[in-house]
């Protein structure tokens, strides 16, 4: 029975899922009855105890997996076959936790004996994490020499399209030397774009799971009834562009028809309603479906209090209670722990997206409109409609804001096509593309965006697939063809005299390939390396919040206390005293003074305000620092925002109380505080020198205020009206600031800006694409020149939006500092797909 009673233990990877989202609750009832109970009835019999127990142990793995799946998000689909996976090795004693730990978190502070990184082709994060990897597995002790022994060797294995094959050769024969999961470690410091890849490889190769655990079992709403009971309710938890209210209707029509549903939208004023509802359905055997439950939370809470008390009333045996909601923190916990959840998100990928949008066609509503240009049209809008969801998966890089596109965006499209193509048709006019491009990117997707470049890239879709181009024959449309594939028109689309059948767009998207590439999109191959590593980075940042306290001690044995004591004295060490205000504004004015300005100049101001903020976080971090100190050892007491701390330092992260009060950023602990130290010189040699002859952009609190200071500036000079100017930039040959000799006559060199998307070639002084794998390239210094927006006349350049981080914008529009002008060969709309943008700061 012991192997029984340890996979008991796996209930505690389910009870602690609501870590990483509010909607992942579950309670030990539910395990019991829905996965362990069922595990024990469903399971293979056998007369030999043994194999009946493993046929057990088998089932209730497999079960929960199952189980849990159906109510949690893809994205972290493939992190919870992992925990199990850790769980299951950790209970047998075959994990190292010193290697998990450091698989998990890297290198959280540098020490100063690390070596100095003499390669390009690593980042400084990665190098780190080598070190810290040759001092954590004795099977890595000298992979520093080994690497700069056999350089060649190393770059060629880093430089593989998939060095996570069991069939690519590590260097140093370290490929024979080491376990699978310390493949994973050696994977994460050198290709963390291949991490997830690999630990779905790792789960398939471990012989307590399986290749089942990394394929999750397809959501059929069939199954989801046959699991549910009239005592549990079912929350489906949906996301942009999925609606299960259409499923649950034809799942009700098949198995007690539609007579016995009950459906409402929740909303203002209509909890009396639904609840008038639910009552009367657990008398009367209804499926009731309450719609939109995160829009009435408030009510929600009496709904618990009625599900609270069925075991004293039970309702009839056939009412099933529906709920659809979105993710919300609100949401009773009562009513999540009872329930059985099911997450519903889009079809994944261009051609499941696209069969889904033409299901909702028919050759009745194709043949509304007379006119022999609509069914082409209503391919290429379906296909339109496919991309703008698919984009979502590359993040940031798809899309700064996550828009709920869905089927409605794409019926009242096809409406408006056949309004003003039956017009276009009866008076003999052409096609209306103006219109259409208007009415589709502007009014209908376009009325969902916010961000003012996501909206450009709609247009720039709209502007590539909408035209008259789309029937010329002597030089046939693709939306997108290679010597792999070819994405086009249905056959026949251009010959407006013949009609293109529903069935022939069917089959069309029937010949496209399941899987398809960044390209299809406008984007570069890159986006799908940038989407993988991203993955593993919310994985390893998922897994460490559900890491035991216990698991968290250091090698070596030293306790979670010691090790924090250790880490808060080598940053304190690091902490350099506040700047003397007072003193800096003295000087200051005795500058102004000297160079005959009355007041403080607007780029000293500047200085103030940096160094103003810069003391906060200065005193803010000293002070918290020193309070966890004490409570360590037991002089204060340990209060919930000081165990936060400790928390996010033993994890190697940026604490909340300091992230607030300095720039935003992406970066770990350790790389911050690399950051913190450069943004002290910069600020001292500011004070001591005067403003530097190159800006570093990256280390201002606010760098649109120094910007605004150079405008000023020149408005001063010149006596421009300020609210006529502007700013453009001009990028230099100056690779570093030693190369600089003097400030610029107007405006500044800055420097510290990173290209997303595509790459700056140094021969040419223009954007040119990416080279493969690289994500981001640090640009040379840049002019920002301010002028009066009248004498602004820019030919072949490219509008490029800065950004203080690669999280880009956000809704709320927080994140954009200025936009660049880069010199481009390219039409403005193949940038703009490949998403072109500039950070301040990257990830390393």
């Amino acid at each position: 029975l012991g192997d029984v009673y340890k996979r008991q233990t796996l209930y505690f990877v389910i009870s602690q899922l609501s870590a990483i989202d509010s909607m992942y609750e579950y309670s030990l009832a539910a395990f019991l009855s829905d996965v362990f109970s069922y595990s024990i009835t469903k399971s293979e019999p056998s007369f030999e105890i043994a194999t009946r127990l493993q046929n057990i142990v088998n089932a209730l793995t497999y079960n929960l997996y199952c189980y849990v799946c159906m109510g949690i998000f893809e994205k972290h689909k493939l992190m919870l076959s992992f925990q199990i996976a850790m769980r299951l090795l950790t209970s047998e004693g075959r994990m190292v936790p010193e290697e998990l730990e450091f698989f998990l978190r890297g290198c959280v502070l540098a020490a100063k004996d690390y070596p100095v990184n003499q390669l390009s082709w690593l980042t400084e994060r990665q190098w780190y994490d080598t070190c810290k990897l040759a001092q954590t597995a004795e099977v890595f002790v000298d992979i520093l020499a080994s690497v700069k022994d056999n350089t060649e060797e190393w770059h060629k294995w880093w430089s593989l399209d998939r060095p996570e094959d069991p069939k690519s050769e590590i260097p140093a024969g370290y490929g024979d030397k080491m376990t699978s999961f310390q493949r994973l470690c050696l994977l994460r410091c050198f290709r963390p774009d291949r991490v997830y890849i690999a630990v779905a490889q790792f789960i398939s190769g471990c012989d307590m799971m399986g290749e089942k655990f990394t394929i999750p079992p397809i959501l059929k709403y069939k199954d989801v009834y046959d699991k549910s009971s009239s005592m549990s309710p079912i929350v489906c938890i949906v996301s942009p562009g999925a609606n299960p209210t259409d499923e649950i209707v034809r799942l009700a029509e098949k198995e007690v028809g539609l007579s016995k549903l009950r459906s409402i939208s929740l909303g203002q004023g209509q909890g009396e309603e639904a609840m008038r509802m639910v009552e009367l359905g657990s008398i009367r055997g209804h499926w009731v479906l309450l719609q939109n439950c995160h829009l009435l939370i408030s009510w929600m809470r009496e709904l618990d209090k009625v599900v609270e008390k069925r075991d004293q009333n039970p309702p009839h045996q056939e009412f099933r209670l529906w709920l659809t909601t979105e993710p919300s923190l609100d949401f009773p916990m009562g009513i999540l722990q009872r329930s059985l959840k099911v997450v519903n998100e889009p079809p994944n990928g261009l051609k499941m997206n696209m069969k889904n949008t033409l299901s909702k066609v028919t050759e009745e509503s194709l043949d509304l409109c007379p006119h022999p240009a609509f069914r082409p049209l209503v391919y290429t809008l379906a296909f339109f409609h496919a991309v703008v969801q698919e984009r979502r998966k590359y993040g940031k890089v798809g899309w700064n804001v996550v828009y709920d596109f869905n089927e409605t965006d794409f019926t009242i499209s096809m409406r408006l096509m056949d309004t003003y193509l039956e017009k276009a048709d009866r008076c003999g006019d052409p096609l209306p593309w103006e219109t259409l491009r208007y009415l589709v990117g502007e009014a209908m997707y376009g009325g969902r965006v916010t961000d003012n470049v996501d909206r450009r890239t709609v247009t720039a879709y709209l502007e590539e697939y909408f035209g008259d181009f789309l029937f010329d024959t002597f030089q046939p449309f693709h939306f997108f063809c290679n010597d792999e594939v070819d994405y086009a028109l249905p056959i026949g689309s251009t010959d407006l005299t013949k009609k293109v059948t529903l069935a022939n767009m069917v089959q069309n998207v029937e010949n496209m390939p399941l899987e398809n590439q960044p390209d299809v999109f406008g984007l570069h191959p890159n986006a799908e390396t940038g989407y993988l590593k991203n993955a593993a980075e919310l994985m390893w940042t998922n897994l460490i919040e559900l890491m035991p306290r216990s698991a968290a001690e250091g090698a070596g044995g030293d306790t979670r206390e010691s090790v924090l004591q250790k880490l808060t004295e080598e940053i304190l060490a690091q902490i350099p005293p506040p700047f003397d205000r007072k003193q800096v504004m003295k000087a200051e004015k005795e500058k102004a003074r000297q160079a005959k300005y009355e007041n403080l100049q607007p780029v000293q101001v500047v200085l103030l305000q940096e160094i103003e903020r810069w003391n906060n976080l200065v005193t803010t971090i000293v002070l918290t620092l020193k309070n966890l100190q004490k409570a360590l050892v037991g002089i204060i007491g340990m209060s919930s925002d000081l165990d936060d701390l400790a928390s996010s330092l033993n994890n190697g992260q940026l604490p909340a109380p300091w992230r607030r009060l300095a720039p935003s950023t992406r970066k770990n602990l350790g790389r911050w505080l690399a950051h913190f130290e450069r943004r002290h010189a910069q600020y001292t040699a500011w004070i001591k020198s005067g403003e530097p002859k190159v800006m570093w952009l990256s280390g201002l609190m606010i760098p649109e205020s120094y910007i605004s200071a150079l405008v000023q500036t020149t408005c001063r000079k010149y006596v421009w009206p300020l609210d006529r100017s502007t700013i453009f930039t001009s990028v230099t040959k100056f690779t570093s600031e030693s190369e600089v000799t003097d400030r610029p006559k107007d405006g500044a060199y800055v420097q510290g800006l990173y290209l997303e998307g595509a790459r700056w070639d140094r021969k040419k002084m223009c954007l040119t694409a990416q080279e493969k794998k690289v994500l981001i390239n640090e640009m040379p210094i840049v002019q920002i020149v301010p002028t009066e927006s009248t004498k602004l006349k820019l030919v072949g350049t490219f509008r490029t939006p800065v950004y203080v981080t690669q999280d880009r914008r956000n809704a709320a529009g927080v994140g954009l500092v200025f936009e660049a002008d880069l010199a481009s060969e390219h039409h403005p709309s193949h940038w703009i797909l490949e998403s072109v943008a500039l950070c301040l700061n990257s990830d390393d």
